[in-house]
């Protein structure tokens, strides 16, 4: 009793393998294990499913050659479709699904075997899964360049564990985020019994028995071409050009039909339009046993067609290959095969085939060493059956993700920003802190076709450099003088320091150059936008900058937005006029702030002084070469100088009082002062305005502006801003 209950113990304890077999290709990589398997019936118990082409007439019934192989067929399933075409192939894993769990269910095998990338395969790995059963995949992670890579992948993602060919198909898997535990590098079952019967000495006779008794060794072609089911017209004009090709070669050549996939009724009428079955040179056949097709492969003077034989077992014999077309693209090759990926003459074919028709070529191991099955019975046998059965993926180690790291985010996530200056043209890589990651500059150019020729070279160069600095450009800024169409990206017309650039369309000529979004507004509003984002202006709902450098300008910022104005020229604070006879602007008017208060205004009185021998005074150091500046005229009255101390008292009145304009109209509750005049003007505004504004606006504070870049930041900030945006 107790050796019986020892007996019944240890067969308990053997695994049950399904091993399911498609079509004659899968078989002979399964053969060779199912052989093992059931040599050792003390670890194992075997259950074969046969279904697919094997159980069709027309491709030979070949669920035969597994019952004169001495296996039991368990379950017989008839899951083909006819019609060869796409919807067929739909239809047949459809079917095969709607059969497969009553079979399953009843063997309930603890693991089951699946080979390759077929339609049927994906089927048997889809019911497997759904039922919780472990599969082992045999050859994934190999690359065809078809939709069986497609379909191959699937079944990997859906595989339990893996018996791979080749290292980099192991790499692949792992690359896949497959278990590398649960991963074996086995080499290719179907070499266990090539490498050891391709030296029959029989082979003559099996060579003469297909091909006739006048045929010499390496004297014939063994064509096996398969229809590509992502393009199935170009296969069958292929198919029909290799045949074309084969003719005129005018060698006994051993042709199979192709396989089952959609296309392949197609290649058989063109095979027959073309009367390849009654020629003598052809052999047309169905199905050739495995053992057999070794021998054929191994002493043929060429093999031709799109088959993975040609790129796999034909390499262990240095056989020569003719590779046709891209069903076998991304296959690891040996020298032997010759790929004619674009065989759209059959010129091309047949020069092919004179190269490679008799050679020799070294043998090539790449697929395996003879000693796979050995190596997955060992596998087989380490599976625990307690472990978990839900897999689980091994992604590869990552940093933390950029997404959520918000220093990362700041630092890289950068805009291009560009400063059309009167005098210089600007240019700077700008982060979303608002640092200046990297500035260039050259002298405005003076023609507009130069002008844009400048503006693209050195965008192009900033974008090549901000790979190298790690910043991701969001898109352009541009800054520009004059009133400007920010809607349309348009300069409608500029200011006198500008020349040629009225009428200028910047957004398309820069967008198409760099594939980049591009935002464009006058330099003025660039500065409120600066200030909005990086300066005071942060979180103050509404506030105004005024510009005082060379000119006079600025932009208004109302309820959290730019205000443009119905024709865009809304905030051209330098023109707001304090004085009915003051002296001329340069907008052709009189009394405008700018005509008071400008670099250029005080540049131009500090000249009148000095030429009326009236700006120096005793202390004040002037060197004769230098050129007399506003600076001047500021350094002189700071020095008792009464002529220049009236002259910046006009200025300071006049920008103060057209600033109590602004504050009666718009009503802001900050006045930012910017440019390189704007420490010396904030306290005389700042006392204007108390003295003279309207008494609930007195107590509008005005502040100096702490950025030393405004209207590059504001170019900067258009697209640090809406480029982030997300709009539902």
């Amino acid at each position: 009793q107790y050796l019986e209950d020892a007996s019944e113990y240890d067969m308990c304890k053997r695994l049950r393998v399904c091993v399911a077999t498609c079509n004659r290709a899968d078989y002979s990589k399964l053969a060779p294990i199912m052989f093992g398997i059931k040599s050792h019936p003390e670890d194992f118990e075997l259950e074969v499913v046969v279904l697919g082409s094997h159980l069709i007439d027309d491709y030979g019934n070949t669920f035969r050659m597994i019952e004169q192989d001495d296996f039991d067929i368990g379950s017989k399933l008839h899951t083909i479709v006819r019609g060869e075409d796409e919807a067929a192939m739909v239809e047949s894993v459809g079917l095969a699904l709607v059969k497969l769990p009553d079979v399953l269910q009843r063997l309930r095998p603890d693991i089951l075997v699946v080979h390759g990338d077929r339609f049927d395969a994906l089927a048997l790995a889809t019911a497997a899964a759904l039922m919780n059963i472990r599969i082992l995949h045999l050859e994934g992670g190999e690359v065809s360049g078809t939709i069986d890579d497609s379909i191959r992948h699937a079944i990997s993602k859906l595989a339990h564990y893996h018996a791979c060919c080749t290292r980099m198909a192991e790499q692949h898997l792992i690359a896949m985020c497959e278990d590398h535990c649960r991963i074996l590098l086995a080499g290719c079952p179907s070499y266990d019994k090539l490498l050891s019967t391709h030296h029959r000495e029989d082979y003559m006779d099996i060579i003469k028995s297909w091909l006739g008794d006048k045929v010499q060794e390496r004297d014939y072609i063994v064509a096996l071409q398969h229809p590509v089911t992502t393009d199935i017209q170009h296969s069958i004009k292929i198919y029909g050009l290799m045949l074309d090709a084969l003719l005129s070669f005018n060698k006994k050549t051993l042709i199979l039909f192709p396989n089952i996939d959609a296309g392949s009724k197609e290649m058989v009428r063109v095979m027959r339009k073309k009367g390849i079955e009654q020629h003598p040179n052809f052999r047309a056949v169905k199905h050739i046993p495995f053992e057999q097709f070794i021998q054929l492969v191994c002493h043929a003077g060429c093999m031709i067609g799109n088959s993975s034989c040609g790129v796999r077992e034909a390499g262990a014999f240095g056989t020569p290959v003719i590779n046709l077309g891209t069903r076998q693209t991304g296959r690891e090759t040996g020298e032997n095969v010759l790929h004619v990926r674009d065989a759209d003459t059959q010129n091309k074919i047949y020069h092919a085939l004179e190269l490679q028709f008799g050679k020799r070529y070294p043998c090539s191991k790449i697929y395996g060493d003879g000693n796979a099955v050995p190596r997955i019975l060992k596998f087989l046998r380490t599976i625990d059956l307690d472990e978990p059965l839900q897999k689980t993926f091994c992604f590869p180690p990552v940093k933390d993700p950029i997404s959520q790291d918000i220093d990362h985010i700041l630092e890289t996530q950068s805009a291009l920003a560009i400063d059309l200056g009167g005098t210089n043209l600007r240019v700077a890589i700008v982060c979303m802190r608002g640092k200046v990651v990297k500035k260039y500059t050259q002298p405005n150019p003076k023609t507009f076709e130069a002008r844009m020729h400048l503006i693209l070279k050195m965008c192009t160069d900033a974008m090549r450099d901000a790979v190298c600095l790690n910043c991701r450009i969001l898109g352009v800024g541009v800054s520009t003088g004059g009133r400007v169409n920010p809607q349309e990206g348009v300069v409608l017309h500029s200011t006198k320091l500008i020349q040629e650039w009225s009428s200028v369309d910047l957004r398309t000529p820069i967008s198409d150059a760099l594939h980049l979004p591009v935002w464009v507004d006058n330099d003025g509003n660039c500065a409120a936008l600066a200030e909005r984002k990086f300066g005071h202006g942060k979180g103050v709902e509404n506030f105004v900058t005024v510009i005082t450098g060379t000119g006079i300008g600025g932009g208004i910022i109302h309820h959290n937005e730019l205000v443009h104005g119905s024709t865009f020229c809304a905030a051209e604070l330098g023109h707001i006029m304090v004085s009915l006879d003051g002296p001329d602007c340069s907008c052709g008017s009189h009394g405008c702030i700018e005509a008071y208060a400008s670099g250029m205004a005080l540049q131009k009185e500090a000249k009148r002084l000095h030429d009326e021998d009236l700006l120096k005074v005793e202390g004040m150091d002037m060197k004769l070469s230098e050129p007399i500046t506003a600076a001047h005229l500021i350094s002189a009255a700071r020095m008792g100088n009464s002529k220049a101390d009236a002259i910046l008292n006009k200025a300071s009145t006049a920008l103060g009082v057209g600033i109590i304009n602004i504050l009666h109209i718009v009503n802001p509750s900050l006045v930012i002062l910017s440019g390189v005049l704007a420490s010396y003007y904030q306290a005389p505004v700042q006392r204007i305005i108390s003295e003279r504004a309207l008494l609930s606006a007195q107590s509008i504070k005005v502040v100096t502006s702490d950025l030393e870049e405004p209207a590059l930041l504001g170019a900067a900030s258009m697209v640090l801003d809406y480029a982030t945006r997300r709009i539902y």
